[in-house]
């Protein structure tokens, strides 16, 4: 079992009345005494997933083999508020630069992107509460560290958060193939950059949130990158924009 999980059903219980930060439950299909109604009743109360899974999975994660029917996937790292990303742009005197990131559920990929925002420069990294991967111990590895210096706030609703943000005065660019060449597309000032989901790109309700649409111009044999590629390359196009950089 790694770090991630908390097993058993007391352990479970306690990890949801404290302030650890719990991704989803893992219960034992079928199970449905009181303990674990009780257990379940508490996490979709908090807005936490609930998977009901076969034994062999829940005996393949614990390392006790005494999960008691129920395990916890607990996040690696503290999550922001967004409040604490935008304070952290306004103490440094610049405007506002994040990453949306619309369903990643590659924890390589989301550590990957959460390296290049902190390389770009950008003031931190909103991720959804649902169908995407949370911040775990994979994802703290694969972002070299980025982890510990790039606020990464986690949202119930992207779109009803991306609206907030426009009130704030940020604007959102997402990157689709369908968008104008990213090199046309201004990207300086209060910005969001919003990427998609692997292999199924921006869903079309955060689409229509966003301002603009950017294409990363490509001329090979195939027709996307790898998401995290995208925020890369998309990323320090703003970069660009933004250091002035002809």
């Amino acid at each position: 079992m790694s770090e991630d999980w908390i097993e058993g059903r007391n352990s479970v219980r306690e990890a949801l009345r404290s302030e650890v930060t719990v991704e989803c439950l893992y219960v034992l299909d079928g199970c449905e005494d009181g303990p674990i109604k009780d257990i379940c009743k508490r996490a979709k109360k908090q807005g936490i997933r609930v998977d009901f899974v076969e034994k062999e999975r829940l005996d393949q994660y614990s390392n006790t083999g005494k999960h008691q029917g129920v395990m916890a996937r607990i996040a690696a790292y503290r999550y922001a508020e967004v409040k604490e990303i935008l304070e952290k742009a306004e103490e440094k005197g610049e405007p506002p630069f994040l990453f949306l990131l619309d369903g990643i559920e590659d924890p390589h990929n989301l550590g990957a992107i959460i390296r290049t925002a902190n390389l770009a420069g950008a003031h931190g990294v909103i991720i959804p509460k649902r169908r995407a991967v949370g911040l775990t111990s994979i994802v703290a590895k694969a972002s070299a560290g980025a982890l510990y210096y790039t606020p990464v706030a986690r949202v119930a609703n992207l779109k009803a958060t991306m609206e907030q943000l426009k009130k704030e005065g940020l604007w959102f660019v997402c990157a689709d193939m369908d968008g104008e060449i990213m090199y046309h597309v201004d990207m300086k000032g209060p910005l969001g950059i919003v990427i998609g989901k692997e292999g199924e790109g921006v869903s079309r309700l955060v689409k229509e949130h966003c301002d603009f649409v950017a294409q990363i111009p490509m001329a090979g044999d195939i027709d996307s990158l790898n998401a995290s590629v995208a925020a890369g390359v998309l990323g320090y196009e703003a970069v660009r924009q933004r250091r002035g950089m002809n």
